[in-house]
Order: structure tokens, then sequence, then C-alpha cells
């Protein structure tokens, strides 16, 4: 398995991903990892590793520039809110991280996906909304609002999101708005709804009940199951 920094940029805004591979000789499809709030982390960075397991290019994104992490909420919430709020300059960052793998000799770029976690499901649905030719995304317990009509382009990707009915950040009232957003785009779209599960249910190092974030082994291996018969049919 091989694994690489690629520092790439947005602009004037400079980024550093790391790409993940696997010993396979040959260009293979390529996964856009998108981190949480919290910045391009080791839980991003081990998702992307097993993705290459998988035999995927994972390539694990820098939305925030220079690779920036927090550690405090209010860290995190100052790294993201810039990017929430303008959601023109989400799309644009994240095409960039799109745009920079594809590029990868080691990637297929006729075989694309992307995978997010709460900030960064977010982060992969606003790809697929921008019109990028991505083949299909994969939100774990991400924010599921659209952005303003005018920055949405047809979305070609399929979409699958994986959602705990108790996330209290993105509560059952906003899943039918969701769901007619994608019925109504003509999405090849798929929402898979885990009852018991909270926000970040994926992620350990994200437990922290008092804020409506729990991990939750179970769910999380059936939802990473799923993701990966998503991207199974999806690659061939």
């Amino acid at each position: 398995m091989g694994q690489r920094q690629i520092d790439y940029s947005d602009g004037t805004t400079g980024m550093s991903g790391i790409l993940v591979t696997p010993d396979s000789g040959r260009p293979v499809p390529g996964v856009l990892v998108a981190h949480d709030w919290t910045g391009r982390n080791d839980f991003a960075l081990n998702v992307a590793t097993q993705l290459a397991e998988l035999g995927y290019a994972a390539f694990a994104m820098d939305m925030y520039g220079n690779a920036q992490t927090a550690d405090t909420v209010e860290g995190k919430a100052a790294l993201m809110a810039p990017l929430k709020e303008n959601r023109g300059l989400l799309m644009q960052r994240v095409n960039a991280a799109f745009n920079t793998m594809i590029d990868q000799p080691e990637v297929d770029r006729g075989r694309t996906g992307a995978v997010g976690f709460c900030f960064g499901g977010l982060v992969v649905l606003d790809l697929a909304r921008s019109g990028a030719s991505v083949g299909g995304v994969v939100s774990f317990h991400g924010f599921l609002d659209a952005p303003e009509q005018a920055l949405c382009k047809p979305i070609t990707a399929q979409v699958l999101a994986l959602h705990g009915y108790q996330d209290p950040m993105v509560p059952p009232a906003v899943l039918p708005v969701f769901e007619a957003e994608m019925a109504n785009a003509g999405v090849d779209f798929q929402l898979h709804i885990y009852g018991r599960a909270v926000h970040a249910f994926t992620n350990p190092h994200a437990n922290d009940p008092s804020f409506g974030t729990v991990y939750d082994d179970v769910t999380r291996n059936r939802a990473f199951r799923t993701m990966q018969g998503f991207f199974a049919d999806l690659f061939g």
C-alpha cells in the first residue's frame, strides 16, 4: 500500500491532502474522503486506508487549507462556519480536491466516488449538487440541507445517505425535505435510517453524549457494509 501527500490549491489557499493507494500497478477507482468539522485528521486518514484496502485510491482531502485542525468545539466551529455559510465557496473547494484526485496517475478518472462524515457529508452532497462528474457519493451522518437553488446543477451522481434517526443536529423533519430534493431532481438516491443512532455514530473519537454525538459499533459496521455494497455496484 502506498501513501503520499499531495499539495494543491483553491485560488490563493494552499491545501494538503493524502492519497492512499493499493499496490495494484494500474489505475483503480478513486474515492474522495471529506473530513468532519475537525479537519483532515487521523479518522479521515484511517477511512482512506480502509478504502485502499478495498482496492480503491482514496484521497483524504483538506477543506480548511494548510491541513488545519481544531480540538475544541469553538475552534472546529470557527473553521467550518465560513464554508457552511458560503456554499459556493464550499463547492469550489471540494471540486478543487476532486479535480486533484482524478489527475493522479493511480486513479481511474472514469470511476470515482466520495465519502464524507458529518460536515464532510454535506461536502460530498454539495460535490454532487455542483454537477461534478463524480459517479457516486456517500454521506455518513451528514448535514442534508441544500444550498440556494442558483448554486445547484443537475446531479449525475448516485447518492447514498446513511443517517441516525435520533440525530439532534439533523432531526427527522429534515428527511422528507431531502427526499423531495433528490426525487424532484431525478437522482438515483438511497436514504438509510438507523433507528437508535444519533450524530457521529461512526467515529469513536467524537463520542460525547452530552453534545449529541455517540459512537455505535453495530451501526458503524452496518453503515460501512452498505457503503461497500454501494461502491461495488457503482464500480462493477
